[in-house]
């Protein structure tokens, strides 16, 4: 049990923090819901439920995935945090259908909604706390790519970092991001149905809100399978080839992987050297590349071999 707590204090904070704001979020939009009938109000209280349920087992896997390494898992547990993601956004699919099917009977058959004041207090709270979300989870990735946060930063510098940050911090701020536009969508669509008598408005915005979940869904699908799998991070690997060949002693390199294990990065390099160099020697070059391939961010594993040099140029 102790282990478990030390773990989840390793857990994405961002995570942990939307899924409480997005749980007190979503049971407001649910009372005002059954207060008003607002079509709109149910798209998103079920988009809340959704992010908050999604942004719970996210914080639990990426605290998981902290996980030291066993003798029955020596690679440790990094990608867990790619596997939970993959089942979080199955819920999100499941309300992103669920939030289009009831726009689709509402433009069916309209039904009047009472509580104009009600809706619009509780979706201008709600767009208030998801922007509040939405700033920390942009200020995570800034910090997380090693850029400065201040004033409104996270804001606007985190869109142009958004594929280097962990899965989690990403997965959050893509939600939060979609949360929020749907939030001003809904507002829109409460006050155009009310001062015009469209209530179908509100159903066309449920439909629109749930094809920006099911965009969420599609995306954080197909970067947290990629991640499962085992994907290549193309940035980190050009740095550390280059603090590899940066050193007189290597050669060549022949071969260089380096693979995201959820939010850690698993360096294997296989460098060429001179065959005539002596075991010491080859060992202060491991030691010594090893010293700065760790520094990197990220990177928690390394593995080094060594080959004669073949006097063939490999490495591009």
């Amino acid at each position: 049990m102790g282990e478990l707590f030390g773990l989840l204090k390793e857990g994405n904070k961002p995570s942990l923090l939307a899924a409480f704001v997005n749980t007190f979020i979503a049971f407001l939009k649910l009372g005002a819901f059954f207060l008003t009938g607002n079509v709109a109000m149910f798209a998103e209280m079920m988009h809340s439920f959704g992010d908050a349920a999604n942004q719970f087992f996210v914080f639990i896997g990426s605290a998981l995935s902290k996980k030291a390494p066993t003798e029955r898992f020596p690679k440790g547990f990094g990608r867990l945090v790619n596997l939970v993601c993959l089942g979080a956004v199955i819920i999100v699919g499941i309300l992103s259908y669920e939030t289009i099917k009831e726009g689709i009977n509402h433009l069916r058959h309209p039904v009047e909604s009472t509580g104009f004041l009600i809706s619009l207090g509780v979706l201008g709270i709600a767009v208030i706390l998801e922007l509040f979300v939405l700033f920390k989870a942009g200020k995570e990735i800034l910090h997380e790519v090693g850029i400065s946060a201040s004033g409104v930063n996270p804001l606007t510098k985190s869109f142009a970092h958004l594929n280097r940050a962990k899965p989690a911090t990403k997965l959050v701020f893509m939600e939060d991001l979609v949360a929020t536009s749907g939030g001003l969508l809904a507002m829109i669509a409460v006050i155009i149905s009310h001062y015009s008598g469209l209530g179908q408005v509100e159903g066309l915005a449920s439909i629109i809100i749930g094809l920006m979940m099911f965009y969420v869904v599609g995306r954080v699908f197909l970067e947290n399978a990629r991640g499962a799998i085992g994907e290549t991070d193309d940035i980190m690997r050009g740095n550390i080839a280059d603090i590899v060949l940066a050193d007189s002693s290597i050669k060549d390199i022949q071969r260089l992987d380096v693979i995201k294990e959820g939010e850690h990065l698993h360096v294997e390099v296989e460098i060429e050297v001179d065959p005539t160099l002596t075991i010491a020697e080859a060992d202060d070059i491991k030691d010594r590349l090893e010293h700065l391939i760790y520094t990197q961010k990220g990177v928690t594993s390394v593995v080094i071999e060594f080959d004669e040099d073949n006097q063939i140029r490999e490495w591009t």
